[in-house]
């Protein structure tokens, strides 16, 4: 999330103002539809920008291609957000810990371990698409970084995992009844950012934000057990648009 430094770009000679931004939309556009350009309501910035990659390497080349922009000399970062597309799986983590326990192979010996990694991979193997998405192509975007407690009184990571397992499954089927209306993707921050998680919500209806995260605040998972961080929305702009934002 980054603001454009308004009065160094309006001082910019027209030409030199030009070029910027014919460099500026021809790198945004090489970098395809895993990448997006959004505008930004409200005082947080003026622009995000969207990158999912394969891996760190990938993310890395996409941030530096928008540093080294003409353009990136006249905009100053305001936030920004670091993490990987990771999927809910307690249901099926609860059931391969107790196939092991019932065979009788001991939490994390080397069996164990075998035995969790070739799950890992069938997994990475099966749920692909959802691990490697594209950026959904839809008007709006929603963005929020979140913690789960792990205070004295109410603490998350101490709770069994059938009870996590119980109260995440009550938690998704909220979002379930909103499938057709908002894309969710959850993404892991934990030793990447200061937040445990962060939450991607695209959608083409605005409201449809509010309705989701207003009835999911009622869910135990939420409104026991969850700290929000701040809100982005914004609307999803074509890279061409970019001209028209900047033009002065």
């Amino acid at each position: 999330m980054f603001r454009v430094r308004w009065p160094e770009w309006k001082a910019l000679e027209g030409a030199k103002r030009e070029t910027a931004m014919d460099e500026a939309v021809a790198a945004l556009a090489g970098m395809g539809e895993h990448s997006a350009l959004v505008s930004l309501y409200g005082h947080k910035g003026d622009l995000m920008l969207i990158h999912f990659r394969p891996d760190f390497e990938a993310l890395s080349e996409a941030e530096w291609a928008v540093r080294k922009l003409r353009f990136w000399e006249y905009c100053e970062p305001t936030t920004s957000y670091v993490s990987v597309v990771e999927l809910g799986l307690y249901e099926s983590t609860g059931k391969v810990y107790s196939a092991l326990s019932e065979k009788g192979i001991a939490p994390h010996s080397e069996e164990w371990k075998a035995e969790i990694q070739a799950t890992i991979e069938r997994q990475r193997t099966a749920m692909a698409p959802r691990l490697y998405p594209q950026v959904p192509q839809t008007k709006y975007v929603c963005f929020y970084p979140m913690d789960r407690k792990r205070g004295e009184d109410k603490n998350w990571y101490s709770l069994p995992l059938e009870d996590r397992a119980r109260m995440m499954h009550e938690h998704g089927m909220i979002g379930r009844r909103y499938a057709g209306d908002v894309r969710q993707i959850i993404s892991g921050s934990i030793g990447f950012d200061d937040w445990e998680w962060g939450v991607d919500l695209f959608a083409d209806d605005a409201l449809v934000f509010k309705k989701l995260i207003y009835e999911m605040r009622f869910d135990p998972v939420s409104a026991i057990y969850a700290q929000f961080g701040a809100f982005y929305v914004g609307l999803r702009k074509r890279v061409e648009d970019l001209r028209g934002y900047l033009n002065v």
